[in-house]
């Protein structure tokens, strides 16, 4: 169940990518749908953790090195679980809201396609085990974050913003670095 969480995420944001081929209304309501379980199994996840019941699921060794070993995990306790199923719901609201409000645009599938990798990287946030695969996700929301901002990249104050808004995560970057760093240095972990 807990890797079916995100196998929804990877099946919505696949489909967004075949919606040149399946059609456009089709994309999005399968999207919505997948977003739907998701947030479902977000709630039994939630309702598990708050049985105080704390799960570690590890998928594989991401970085191996002589005192490092890094596993790529997900991390589930009661405040990652209440976490991700209040990302999971807000973005299912955001989905739905933008259903209605970009009807009439003509690349709606690539804004979907665009929010549904925002959520999926916003997920691998709030249940990162690592510090360096938070470091990733937040990267990923970062680019996700950019590619939303300017959706409507013929727009200058699209571009004018989007350009803003990565620099400004370049501080937010940096300050990640540094505490990564030197949690490295001090903890030798």
């Amino acid at each position: 169940m807990y890797l079916l969480n995100f196998y929804f995420l990877l099946a919505a944001i696949l489909i967004c990518l075949l919606g040149r081929w399946i059609g456009r209304n089709l994309t999005i309501k399968l999207n919505l749908a997948f977003l739907i379980f998701f947030v479902f199994f977000n709630g039994l996840i939630f309702y598990e953790a708050a049985m105080c019941s704390i799960l570690e699921v590890e998928l594989f060794n991401w970085i191996l090195l002589s005192d490092i070993h890094v596993t790529f995990s997900f991390f589930y306790d009661f405040l990652s679980s209440s976490m991700l199923f209040l990302v999971s719901f807000i973005s299912l609201l955001v989905h739905l809201y933008s259903y209605g409000y970009m009807d009439h645009d003509p690349s709606k599938v690539r804004f979907f396609c665009f929010l549904s990798i925002f959520t999926f990287f916003m997920s691998l946030l709030v249940v990162s085990d690592s510090l360096i695969q938070l470091f990733f996700a937040w990267e990923g929301v970062g680019i996700t974050s950019y590619l939303l901002i300017n959706f409507w990249f013929t727009r200058y104050e699209a571009n004018r913003a989007a350009l803003k808004a990565v620099f400004i995560n370049r501080f937010g970057d940096f300050g990640l670095y540094t505490g990564i760093i030197l949690f490295l240095l001090y903890y030798k972990t």
